[in-house]
């Protein structure tokens, strides 16, 4: 029988309200595993799904640009918000090839051969810099960084907790930028609450503010306004983030 979306999320759900009873039976791990390879099967036949019906023909639309979904299977990317943040950055890059090039948090490493610099406090790779984005201080300012779904872990996922301290991180950026320098990058709503509430108040300093929308099971996207992804719940009522803000500055 074919396990849907809405029943693996409940067996993780009673995963983790019953993990303090799995661990004094000593089973926990084993249950995880269980759990985890579930949702691994699942989520690659949804990717086969969407690899299948839709990479012949689907594109979608930002700012007056039709971009193909990103079809990568790797760490599930064609089912979710990955689909549409990839192209959107990559296509950047490519156009900045001969600049300076900075990526804050490393993942288009997982997809493409890059050769810009990238910093990351903890993903351990070659190349990477793993250095904490609010004390990172390049000798050379850059043309263009992009991000794609990290600042909102900055300080959230963290201990001790800074909510605030995506502002700190965002305004170090901005002085990596080189004159006439460009930044973008990309956040889910629903991850982080504190940074919704600064999103919300226009208390991040963007230049630019875009907003994609998810708006079906089959991860289609939409370019829409603040007011019809300000509420939006991150694996709810689709998989993983239902609406992005793309933020742009410009030095």
């Amino acid at each position: 029988m074919r396990m849907t979306q809405k029943k693996i999320l409940s067996l993780n759900g009673l995963l983790l309200l019953s993990k303090e009873v799995f661990m004094k039976m000593g089973i926990y791990d084993f249950v995880s595993a269980k759990s985890d390879r579930i949702v691994s099967i699942e989520n690659r036949l949804m990717c086969l799904y969407h690899f299948k019906k839709f990479k012949p023909k689907e594109k979608f639309e930002f700012q007056g640009r039709k971009y193909d979904y990103f079809w990568s299977e790797r760490n599930f990317a064609c089912i979710t918000e990955r689909a549409v943040e990839i192209p959107i950055i990559w296509e950047l890059v490519k156009q900045y090839k001969d600049k300076r090039i900075l990526e804050v948090g490393n993942v288009l490493w997982h997809y493409f051969p890059v050769d810009h610099d990238v910093v990351d406090k903890y993903e351990k790779a070659e190349g990477v810099i793993n250095e904490d984005v609010v004390d990172f201080n390049p000798s050379e300012k850059y043309d263009l960084i992009v991000s794609i779904s990290t600042l909102e872990h900055v300080g959230w996922d963290e201990t001790p907790k800074e909510p605030k301290k995506i502002l700190r991180a965002v305004d170090n950026l901005k002085e990596c930028l080189a004159p006439k320098g460009k930044m973008v990058v990309t956040l889910p709503l629903g991850v982080n609450t504190e940074m919704d509430r600064l999103l919300a108040k226009d208390k991040i300093p963007f230049t630019k503010r875009y907003f994609l929308k998810r708006i079906s099971s089959e991860n289609r996207w939409k370019e829409t306004t603040w007011d019809e992804v300000s509420n939006s719940k991150f694996g709810d009522p689709f998989h993983c983030a239902n609406a992005l803000v793309i933020g742009i500055i410009e030095s």
